[in-house]
């Protein structure tokens, strides 16, 4: 079958190249790509019919595997759906190949069915979009598809790594006769992804050591990063030798460290404009991606650093705190490892004790004990509220597990909280873009490619919105949902602006009577509920317990009472 011809042998680079993993969306016009990867001997294949959902899959399989994961779908409305995920990929940084079917171009515009303009549809938000030929009998033609494809699978992994997009047009006929053999073709051209280290020369570490010993008070501001033990480590001997203080909110995966300042956004919550002088860094060092907390952003564009090094190895460098001075381009990794044996060993030779900003470090220790007290004063003699359950939930955790957080308040409580350094827990969340839709597909994408235990606490509004993320026949026994119900859009009663509005009631919060009971239900799930602390606290060994099966527990709670309990956790 001619037209088998170069999508056999775009799957076959594929398979070459470790892009094994793909999730596809039936349709017919894509059906040449879909009977090519399924009769792949080495290619893994799920099926998802809801687009948006399986866009959300895929990332969340590349952001646990820290693979290029693939997307099949038809032509049509069914290639914009994917434009959620893919923006969240694209801002979180994650690899995906997105492979869409399309109509011949001279078809476009013609009033044919199922057809859109699809050539660069997912504008600045993949690394690069391509199309290949819809005729390919000129050697040519076989050249550029061997190249294009190699060329995006490259791109997706190299820094920052992200989406890519290939349209593939594709001409009729689309199946195979019934007993046509599909072959896959044993020479293809390959280009190889080399990775490697940017190392920082001689006279640029003499710079950086004279800054860094003309400043008194040095910060470290750690944004949204994957799990990486080999920077923990270097970060922790930063923290525990050198008495540099690092703030690392949920997203930055640094919790491991026992003296990590997990908690900058309730300490700077403070109005005390003294502390906060106190607490102003002269040096401030960043990598990773974006923050949480809004108290921290205003809290460094009111500090104003002397000094603001940014580390990362290449692309755009966003300067959310408005005081960027110089970019480093080089890997967090390298660069603190070097920095720290430069410090030491430094020290070594003056016979000498490594200096250090100890009060400075001692006062952000100070403010995090604080924080830490004020929290858990919030719930004495307070009514139960979804806060308290996830402070409850958090603490209960099994260890060495994966935890995602939904947007809107989740993920704000579970910032708050912070996970205990002993828990050894992988976090992620969708802070790409921020939205609440496809949280739960995130999370379960992410069980499908290990065998740790997956839990997602999500709110009720981002549940219902993704539930067709559930709507297929392959849910993971080692993933638990968490749904906060407090029927209907919490937040806006909790944060300031449309709280005190008329229209709070009609236009921003969303009044619903719906549980999670049915959706449960329907596919298959057991289900928990519960009310109080005490039914909470009795729930949680049999849920959290690895017994074969995915488990929903939804945890009912009051708009008004969950507002009285942040009012007072704010007024502290």
């Amino acid at each position: 079958m001619p037209v088998l011809e170069s999508i056999t042998r775009l799957v076959q680079i594929c398979a070459r190249k470790a892009v094994t993993e793909f999730i596809i969306s039936p349709g017919s016009r894509s059906a040449p790509l879909t009977i090519s990867l399924a009769r792949h001997p080495n290619m893994h294949t799920r099926v998802v019919p809801d687009e948006r959902s399986a866009a959300f899959l895929a990332l969340g399989m590349a952001l646990k595997s820290r693979q290029t994961v693939g997307l099949v779908c038809t032509s049509g409305t069914a290639v914009l759906n994917y434009g959620p995920a893919i923006a969240e990929a694209y801002y979180q940084q994650v690899p995906l190949l997105i492979l869409t079917a399309d109509r011949p171009s001279e078809w476009l515009e013609q009033q044919d069915g199922q057809t859109l303009n699809q050539r660069e549809v997912f504008g600045k938000h993949v690394k690069a979009s391509y199309e290949l030929p819809a005729d390919f009998s000129h050697p040519d033609a076989i050249w550029f598809i061997e190249r294009t494809v190699n060329e995006a699978i490259n791109l997706s992994q190299s820094y920052p790594q992200g989406p890519v997009h290939i349209n593939v047009p594709i001409r009729e006929p689309f199946y195979p006769k019934a007993d046509e053999q599909i072959t896959f073709p044993e020479q293809v051209k390959i280009v190889r992804f080399w990775n490697t280290t940017q190392v920082l020369p001689p006279e640029q570490w003499v710079e950086i050591r004279e800054i860094w010993e003309d400043s008194p008070r040095k910060l470290i501001v750690a944004g949204q990063s994957l799990y990486q033990p080999e920077l923990i480590h270097v970060l922790k001997q930063i923290q525990q030798e050198l008495q540099i203080p690092v703030v690392g909110d949920i997203l930055s995966n640094l919790h491991e460290i026992p003296e990590t300042i997990r908690l900058a956004d309730a300490i700077l919550m403070q109005k005390d404009e003294v502390l906060r002088k106190e607490l102003a860094p002269d040096l401030l060092i960043t990598f990773g991606n974006s923050v949480i907390s809004k108290n921290l952003k205003l809290f460094l564009r009111q500090a104003n650093p002397r000094i603001h090094w940014h580390i990362q190895p290449a692309g755009k460098v966003a300067d959310p705190f408005q005081t960027l001075t110089d970019t480093i381009a080089t890997q967090p990794i390298y660069f603190f490892r070097k920095l720290f044996e430069d410090i030491d060993y430094q020290s070594f030779l003056n016979e000498d004790e490594v200096e250090n900003n100890d009060d400075y470090f001692q006062l952000w220790q100070q403010q995090e004990q604080q924080a830490r007290l004020r929290l858990k004063n919030t719930f004495t003699d307070a009514p139960f509220s979804e806060f308290e359950a996830v402070y409850e939930i958090m603490s209960a955790l099994p260890e060495s597990g994966l935890l995602h957080v939904a947007n809107s308040m989740p993920i704000r409580y579970a910032n708050f909280v912070g996970i205990n350094h002993w828990q050894s827990i992988e976090f992620f969340a969708n802070r790409g873009t921020s939205g609440i839709d496809g949280c739960t597909g995130t999370a379960l994408g992410s069980a499908w490619v290990t065998h740790q235990l997956v839990t997602l606490i999500t709110g009720d509004m981002a549940f219902l919105y993704d539930r067709n993320s559930l709507w297929h026949n392959r849910i993971p026994p080692n993933l638990r949902i968490i749904v906060l119900n407090n029927h209907g859009g919490g937040i806006f009663r909790l944060i300031d602006g449309p709280s005190t509005q008329p229209e709070l009631e009609d236009y921003f919060e969303t009044h619903q009577h719906q549980t999670a009971e049915n959706t449960a239900k329907d596919f298959g799930i057991p289900y928990f509920r519960c009310h109080t602390m005490d039914e909470l606290k009795g729930i949680t060994s049999d849920f959290f317990a690895m017994d074969g099966t995915a488990k929903l527990l939804e945890i009912e709670t009051e708009r008004k009472l969950n507002e009285t309990v942040w009012k007072k956790f704010k007024k502290g």
